[in-house]
């Protein structure tokens, strides 16, 4: 009889295509793994380290503005691939035999970038509070850090969150460029088993992926505009 399939047939269709999914998505997320640790990292380093570029930046002594200046101007000028491929590079070609790995470059790259575009997100945010809240501060008897954290610093979160958002919805989506020097996160790994399986399916996957890491990132946000919707 033509056209049967055995159930024995059937059951070992099913066991190859499950174990085709599990051979594809295994690897994809141990990449999603390092794609989060580069991305969590950056997070952690980067936004303290933008607030001191920003206080930098707003400086009165040129001596302090004008490298924090060229700084921003560089990172934020040049490709994030550029910089990635310098920090890797250049330490080799300067001190010839430097411990330096792969992933340390990746995220040194990173948070040096990103901290320049969340100093002018900062300093954005900071400039645009009102003088005279200052000076009702100090009228009151407050320091000039009560005033910062206490009442200057949570305005100034309100307002820059939406800017922040979009910046870390940019990252997620960025840590795709770790592959450039040989880190073998999501989009490399679904890179190699497309190239493996002569398919695209991987790679639409992959997809998939950083689509779910910015909408959490996108709900965890929304979330926090609506718990801080008490400054107005």
């Amino acid at each position: 009889m033509t056209g049967y399939t055995s159930p024995a047939g059937c059951l070992a269709a099913q066991t190859a295509v499950s174990d085709g999914w599990r051979e594809m998505l295994l690897p994809m997320l141990e990449g999603t793994c390092v794609s989060l640790a580069v991305f969590f990292l950056t997070l952690l380093l980067s936004m303290p380290l933008a607030l001191l570029f920003a206080f930098g930046r707003m400086s009165k002594h040129a001596v302090v503005r004008g490298p924090i200046c060229l700084y921003l101007l560089v990172m934020r000028g040049t490709p994030l691939i550029l910089q990635l491929l310098f920090v890797y590079f250049a330490p080799a070609y300067i001190w010839k035999s430097v411990p330096y790995t792969r992933f340390s470059a990746v995220v040194i790259a990173f948070v040096l970038n990103y901290a320049a575009y969340f100093a002018e997100i900062y300093r954005g945010g900071i400039e645009s509070i009102p003088r005279g809240q200052y000076e009702a501060a100090k009228v009151l008897g407050f320091t000039k850090c009560q005033t910062f954290f206490r009442i200057v610093l949570p305005q100034v979160i309100k307002r820059i969150l939406p800017a922040t958002a979009n910046e870390v919805i940019t990252l997620v989506k960025d840590t795709a460029l770790a592959q450039t020097i040989g880190v073998a996160e999501l989009f490399r790994a679904a890179q190699n088993i497309s190239a493996r399986r002569f398919s695209v399916v991987p790679l639409f996957v992959a997809g998939i992926f950083y689509l779910v890491m910015n909408w959490m990132v996108s709900v965890i946000f929304s979330k926090a505009e609506k718990k801080l919707d008490y400054y107005k």
